[in-house]
């Protein structure tokens, strides 16, 4: 048996040895799924025309260790490259053939973006998986409930709520080696800790949270120096809330996150950083009466990022508010309905201030019948400072055929959405062009979901995306609005079973194929398979497995493109509660059979690593 595998069979008998308790036989009572980001309205999964991903609270503390990018990762659609490398690595969303500035993040009900970079999208690094509850993630044209940059997906994330009880309070740790494939020293370069205290006094509740991380031991470019490029992380998040009745509840919370990164410039060795300083206040209020309710997010944050490289040193800020106010009412218990306007001002500072606003009114409608038929319907019209007005719309009809076990659901979608020129195109001190008009996509989707009690769940949706007047360059190096269009579709499968009580499949595929330009970073074919099982009622094992198909990059050094080889890994986790309720301490192992692979080229990726870490509730 060859050595790498040695590693998989000892930690398959470390889990099974944690457990000398009889097998728990009784099944846990599993509530009805529940979705939101497709509609804003809690609504059966059933009776959603969407096939959103939920990743429960559940799932996130069996993902201890792992960052927000990892996680996301393991979904059908999604390619976020730079995860499998160093810690603080520039991050690339790419959803459904797509690049990062068509995918929004939505956090407690609010977008975040920095207006002051040039990519236009939230940067990933700046999340901490300890803070948060849950995410949804909804694919495809999503802008009539978001608005810009809701084209092929949105990540919607939910922070952690207060308990009912006065104070309760979680502890959590992880130290794991940081190392390659060829360089398995085993030393202890990666750190994370967060502390967290909430609680209710009567109708105030409260929630205050502390987070870091660090990393060290790997350079971010593959250099024959290897010289270290360290990462470091701080979050901090405060919520306060009070309900005044049964129907008007009022929070305003604030944050504050930190990053530190070193990095190696053009592929050579060199001495390099940046540090991101993003802080964060919101309010968050609603309004019940009758069958309705008024609802209130809004929030004013502040980005600085200061860069210092071979080329000098440069500091940008950007500042934005974003105010959603909707009401939401449900008539005779089938139609719910959404009217709302959404505010966005962003601000820079180049060589002078610069701002964009908009205005956008919009409404969405449900329809959820009792013979099987649902629908999702909805407009937004986008008023816009600069280049005026653009209307989007979305038309999503499903049918549920039920069964005495479960249902059988039809699907299908016809969306747009649009991503705003960003304040560096339009006003920036190189290239820019204040005559830009949006980009504009369109999605059309056509699927089925398959669902037998709590033991199976099967979907299978085809996906077709166009978009065109995307924003790039002329030969002066000018901002323009493109012609020529780009074409992406696909096929995504999903797979939820559980065969037996104590055992978890979780699988999905995709395919993707984008025409128009080099695709590049990504993959045409890509899967995840996780198997859960608990092997006791205090012992939990899971096994993941993840292939990343062939795809394009870009070779700096001599401009141009190459195919990547397709690469597997193999990840496992283990966790085992010593104090039920109150204490447990996991093992988690990436890569495994410690598989040699290239991600981005020129920058390194990770080889076998192990995380060591504990759980504690006070």
């Amino acid at each position: 048996m060859k050595k790498n595998h040695l590693w998989l069979c000892a930690a398959l008998l470390a889990g099974k040895g944690l457990c000398a308790q009889q097998q728990d036989s009784q099944q846990l009572q599993q509530l009805e799924e529940v979705v939101v980001s497709d509609s804003k309205f809690e609504l059966k999964r059933e009776n959603s025309g969407k096939t959103v991903i939920k990743i429960t609270a559940e799932e996130l503390e069996r993902k201890q260790g792992q960052t927000v990018a990892q996680i996301i990762n393991t979904k059908s659609g999604i390619e976020i490259t730079g995860s499998r490398g160093r810690d603080g690595d520039v991050l690339g969303v790419f959803a459904r053939g797509g690049r990062g500035r068509q995918v929004l993040v939505v956090i407690d009900g609010v977008r975040v973006s920095d207006p002051s970079s040039f990519a236009q999208e939230y940067d990933l690094r700046l999340l901490s998986t300890a803070s948060i509850e849950s995410i949804e993630i909804i694919k495809g044209a999503a802008s009539t409930l978001y608005g810009t940059n809701a084209a092929t997906a949105v990540i919607n994330i939910t922070t952690k709520k207060s308990s009912k009880e006065k104070i309760t309070g979680n502890f959590q740790s992880t130290v794991g080696t940081n190392q390659t494939a060829e360089d398995q020293n085993y030393n202890l370069g990666n750190i994370s800790n967060s502390v967290s205290l909430n609680g209710s006094l009567n109708k105030f509740n409260y929630v205050v949270d502390f987070s870091n991380r660090s990393s060290k031991g790997l350079s971010a470019a593959v250099t024959p120096e290897n010289e270290e490029d360290n990462f470091s992380h701080f979050s901090t998040n405060v919520k306060l809330g009070y309900q005044f009745s049964e129907d008007f509840r009022f929070s305003v919370y604030g944050n504050q996150t930190q990053y530190s990164n070193e990095f190696d410039a053009s592929l050579m060795e060199a001495s390099n950083r940046s540090r991101v300083d993003q802080k964060r206040a919101g309010i968050s209020s609603s309004v019940g009466y009758g069958k309705g309710s008024l609802h209130l997010n809004t929030a004013y944050t502040d980005y600085e990022t200061d860069s210092e490289s071979t080329f000098g040193e440069s500091v940008s800020v950007g500042k934005n508010l974003v105010l959603d106010f909707y009401n939401k009412y449900v008539i005779n218990d089938k139609w719910h309905t959404i009217l709302g306007v959404n505010y966005l001002k962003d601000e820079a500072t180049f060589s002078n201030e610069v701002d964009f606003t908009m205005v956008d009114p919009y409404a969405n409608v449900v329809y959820v019948s009792d013979f099987g038929l649902n629908l999702n319907v909805g407009g937004r019209w986008n008023n816009h400072s600069e280049y005026g007005s653009h209307f989007v719309y979305n038309l999503n009809p499903s049918y549920v055929f039920p069964s005495a076990n479960g249902y059988v659901k039809l699907l299908g979608s016809y969306a747009t959405s649009y991503i705003t020129p960003n304040l560096i195109q339009l006003f920036g001190d190189f290239g820019s062009n204040p005559e830009l008009e949006p980009e504009e996509n369109r999605t059309i989707e056509g699927g089925v979901e398959y669902k037998v009690n709590d033991k199976l769940r099967l979907s299978a949706l085809y996906f077709n995306r166009n978009e065109k007047n995307a924003i790039g360059f002329d030969q002066n190096f000018t901002s323009i609005n493109i012609s020529d269009e780009i074409d992406a579709s696909g096929v995504e499968v999903e797979l939820s079973w559980k065969p037996i009580g104590a055992l978890d499949v979780n699988a999905n595929y995709t395919f993707t194929e984008r025409k128009g330009d080099n695709a590049i970073r990504i993959p045409k074919h890509k899967a995840n398979l996780e198997l859960g099982y608990r092997i006791c009622e205090t012992t939990h094992l899971s096994l993941g497995y993840a292939y990343t198909g062939e795809r394009i990059d870009t070779d700096f050094t001599t401009f141009t493109d190459e195919a990547l080889e397709p690469f597997s890994l193999l990840n496992l986790y283990v966790e085992h509660q010593l104090l039920p309720n109150r204490l447990k301490v996991f093992v988690n192992g990436f890569n495994l059979l410690n598989e040699e692979y290239t991600e981005v080229i020129g920058f390194t990726t990770r080889g076998r690593n192990v995380a060591f870490g504990l759980n504690l509730n006070l």
